[in-house]
């Protein structure tokens, strides 16, 4: 049996982004972590004796690619190829061959660099019989073509594996790039397509052929995509066969997740602040050692809800939760409240008061600008910012939810 190592969106030196201010220990590990996850990769490579690494597209984050970058890049390949692992790269929207700066112009033995164009392929001798890599990269960002169509079965190798940086089916969140579908694969009679760009790790079809996202290398913000354990895929090839399902192993070094807390049994912010550093602990424990960069959403039916839109506590109650004076740290990057009162609040407008007149002006079917302007001046669009909504057009709903949650909050703060 042999192995090969399947990686993809390293973003080689990407920098923290969409991120609050942060101490000087969480800005230092973030901006070193794509290098580390890197070294990681290669000490795994070599300890595992893989034949081959694969990288599939956008081993750099940019065009530009800082020199940081490329000497880390050229540093570990030299190490792989040093350990017999060949190494195949492709390169993608982030990082194409034609576009932007290149510092290093010769390579280590053992690496293979497909160029743009038509698919070129690689015939690599292994203990379980020859394997066929066929890869292709980006000449400019903008490659809209279909560069799975390119791809052809050879006949000389009992394995063969597609190396591209595409995006499979319209995946969404993505931009279209080299587009194609799971049919203009599957036509292509290879094995195992070691795909990249889509940052989540999934496996599209297999086992004939495989078509597998690895995911990036290393988590790069708070967002969706972004969250989780982030690595690469083992793939195992017996003498003469397919290879068998991919195995993922996590090369992060920060984790980023974002967490959803029912805080309806709470009985204050106290309590809050008890869940927060619960779930942070179980995060923890299931992180290996890696730092935590953590995002928290509030959630649940709570009547004391106005003392989480007070001026500053959230901020304050973010504070209070931080562990970030060593490695591995967790960071809380924002807390939100999305929180509802106690009481629903279309039985609440039915009501004939002050707070159900407001409510009742404030519905889809009643709420005007003129109405909220006069209600609430300035507080709402403050308000909104508050809780991360950008002030929408006046029948957009959430605009009026927000608006009826305000009105809650002032009109009974009195008597919570």
């Amino acid at each position: 049996m042999t192995e090969i190592l399947h990686a993809a969106d390293l973003h080689l030196d990407t920098q923290p982004s969409e991120l609050r201010a942060y101490p000087d220990l969480v800005g230092n590990v973030l901006r070193d972590a794509s290098l580390r996850a890197f070294d990681a990769l290669v000490d795994t490579a070599v300890e595992r004796g893989v034949v081959a690494c694969v990288f599939a597209g956008d081993i750099y984050d940019g065009a530009e690619r800082g020199l940081r970058a490329q000497l880390r890049l050229r540093e570990g390949l030299d190490r792989l190829s040093e350990a017999g692992i060949w190494s195949y790269l492709v390169h993608g929207n982030h990082d194409p061959v034609e576009e932007g700066w290149t510092a290093i112009r010769t390579w280590p033995d053992r690496v293979v660099v497909f160029e743009p164009g038509e698919p070129q392929t690689h015939q690599l001798p292994t203990e379980v019989g020859d394997l066929a890599i066929h890869g292709v990269s980006y000449a400019t960002r903008a490659t809209t073509d279909n560069l799975a169509s390119r791809f052809r079965r050879t006949a000389d190798a009992p394995v063969q594996i597609g190396v591209l940086h595409t995006n499979v089916g319209d995946q969404p969140g993505h931009a279209p790039y080299a587009p194609c579908s799971l049919d203009d694969l599957r036509a292509v009679g290879l094995d195992y397509w070691a795909l990249g760009h889509v940052h989540t790790r999934q496996t599209l079809a297999g086992p004939h052929p495989w078509v597998v996202y690895p995911g990036n290398l290393q988590g790069r913000s708070p967002r969706r995509s972004e969250h989780g354990a982030k690595g690469a895929v083992v793939v195992s090839i017996e003498p003469g066969g397919i290879p068998r399902a991919p195995t993922f192993l996590p090369f992060d070094v920060v984790r980023f997740e974002t967490l959803t807390v029912d805080v309806s049994d709470a009985a204050d912010v106290g309590d809050v602040r008890d869940l927060l550093v619960e779930q942070a602990g179980t995060l923890r424990a299931d992180s290996d050692g890696r730092s935590l960069v953590l995002r928290a959403e509030l959630v649940g039916r709570v009547h004391w809800r106005s003392d989480l839109s007070r001026p500053g506590t959230l901020d304050e109650l973010r504070d209070s939760v931080q562990s970030a004076g060593v490695e591995p740290f967790v960071w809380w990057d924002r807390i939100t409240d999305r929180t509802a009162p106690a009481v629903d609040l279309d039985d609440a407008a039915r009501n004939d008061d002050l707070l159900g007149h407001v409510l009742r002006a404030l519905s889809a079917e009643g709420g005007a600008l003129s109405e909220i302007d006069a209600l609430f001046g300035d507080e709402l669009p403050a308000d909104l910012d508050r809780w991360g909504l950008a002030v929408p057009a006046v029948d957009d709903p959430a605009l009026l939810d927000a608006a009826r949650l305000l009105a809650f909050d002032l009109l009974t703060e009195e008597n919570t």
